[in-house]
């Protein structure tokens, strides 16, 4: 089954995970979120796909996210209108199979991801 990965180009466990697998032969798409963003409706469905928060996908390391958010108290909804304006602050990269998603790290995890 093809594995669709929300990827970010500029991300060193992203392209691990792309890495990982090209070298094991399995076939993917490449979404890359920050050349296009995902929608609100997007969000929400990886989110569901998930089975998360979108507060489990928000990169609060991320410069962007300590200048502008760390002190915001956001609802959800506010959240996922702010990452589909800022792709950056979204974790990544994130494998989606079917309809079931998975942060792909550690890289580790995709491994059992993949197989299962």
């Amino acid at each position: 089954m093809l594995v669709k990965v929300l990827h970010n180009g500029n991300c060193s466990k992203s392209n691990a995970v792309l890495e990982y697998l090209d070298e094991n032969g399995v076939p993917f798409e490449i979404i890359n979120i920050v050349e296009d963003p995902l929608s609100i409706l997007e969000i929400k469905t990886v989110l569901k796909k998930l089975n998360q928060s979108v507060f489990h996908i928000i990169r609060k390391t991320e410069k962007l996210y300590l200048e502008n958010f760390a002190n915001n108290n956001l609802s959800e909804e506010e959240w996922i209108k702010v990452l589909s304006e800022n792709p950056s602050l979204i974790q990544r990269p994130i494998l989606i199979k079917g309809s079931v998603a998975m942060l792909g790290r550690p890289v580790e995890n995709v491994k059992y991801f993949i197989e299962k």
